[in-house]
């Protein structure tokens, strides 16, 4: 006997969809708003769209054409047309998790999605950041006149340095607490709770980071400081995303290097390869659920990490 279907509007069930995400399934907020960002997109473009059996495999067809061929601004006014193919295939995703829900609560019968291929996308654009640039960031964090010698620089460099060494997440670095760093032990814990692969993980300290661990945690210790959470304000309250967002925007427009937290962990990826790390080692250390997102940092090498590799290939030493 066919089940009855529920008669709920879309926009109830999204509501639905994404409280289970956050609070049942625990998903990382990145994740939430990346499911709410595509939602919101496909509401826009089929506001007439109420109920679920209204979805169908041509109606995805027509949303991801509309993405491909419709023109948007960006910037100080530019129009841009279409989107990266990385785009199209975060979008199906997404979707793809919210109507799976709809069929598992019986709020739809088949997914719209099952039928369309998941598009075929190399991530060949994992970027990272040269010596160079690098260099740059640091310098600008220690010499800005208006945190030089503070609590602030010393977290700055802090945040930085876990991104670029340990190849820690934005939200797992601002997840932190004070407990979760073992400078007796020389690792970072990051706890599953804060994790977007929600896998607890222990990360090595190297001798760079643990520096400026200890000098923070010197200045932490001067102010009396006594917040749970690693990263503070000066005023002892946990450091926030959009507090993230505003030092890194000071850092770009003083450095002229244009990064994101997220361009620190390729570079610590993209290092540790070009240094002879086992793959298997890094997916551990990024903490990795698919050893195929982390083998996709294989072949971002630039070609002249490979060349000394090379010139041993010679008509000798053929087998």
């Amino acid at each position: 006997m066919k089940k009855k279907m529920s008669k709920k509007e879309m926009k109830i069930l999204a509501q639905e969809f994404i409280e289970e995400a956050r609070f049942a399934s625990r998903r990382a907020e990145a994740t939430i708003q990346g499911y709410e960002s595509s939602l919101r997109l496909f509401g826009s473009i089929f506001p007439d769209i109420k109920y679920p059996d209204e979805l169908s495999r041509q109606l995805l067809v027509r949303f991801f054409r509309e993405l491909e061929t419709r023109e948007r601004k960006v910037g100080k006014g530019k129009i841009v047309k279409g989107v990266k193919l990385s785009t199209i295939a975060t979008h199906w995703s997404k979707l793809n998790q919210f109507f799976k829900w709809l069929v598992v609560n019986n709020h739809m019968d088949n997914n719209p999605l099952s039928g369309i291929e998941f598009p075929n996308v190399e991530y060949l654009d994992k970027k990272y950041l040269t010596k160079e640039q690098i260099e740059k960031v640091f310098t600008v964090v220690s010499f800005n006149i208006e945190w030089r010698g503070s609590l602030v620089e010393k977290r700055n460099i802090v945040i930085l340095s876990l991104a670029l060494c340990c190849g820690l997440r934005k939200g797992e670095i601002l997840g932190l607490k004070m407990t979760d760093i073992d400078l007796e032990r020389k690792k970072v814990i990051v706890r599953a709770e804060i994790s977007k692969s929600k896998l607890r993980r222990e990360v090595p300290l190297n001798t760079f980071v643990l520096g400026k661990l200890k000098v923070y945690f010197e200045e932490r210790k001067r102010l009396g400081l006594i917040s749970e959470y690693l990263l503070v304000s000066d005023k002892d309250k946990k450091f926030t995303t959009h507090g993230l967002k505003h030092v890194v925007k000071k850092i770009k427009d003083a450095s002229g290097v244009k990064f994101h937290m997220h361009l620190l962990r390729h570079s610590f990826a993209i290092n540790l390869i070009n240094n002879g790390c086992d793959v298997s080692k890094l997916k551990q250390l990024m903490g990795h659920r698919d050893i195929r997102m982390t083998a996709a940092y294989l072949r971002c090498l630039p070609i002249k990490s490979m060349r000394g590799d090379l010139e041993m290939l010679t008509l000798d030493n053929l087998l």
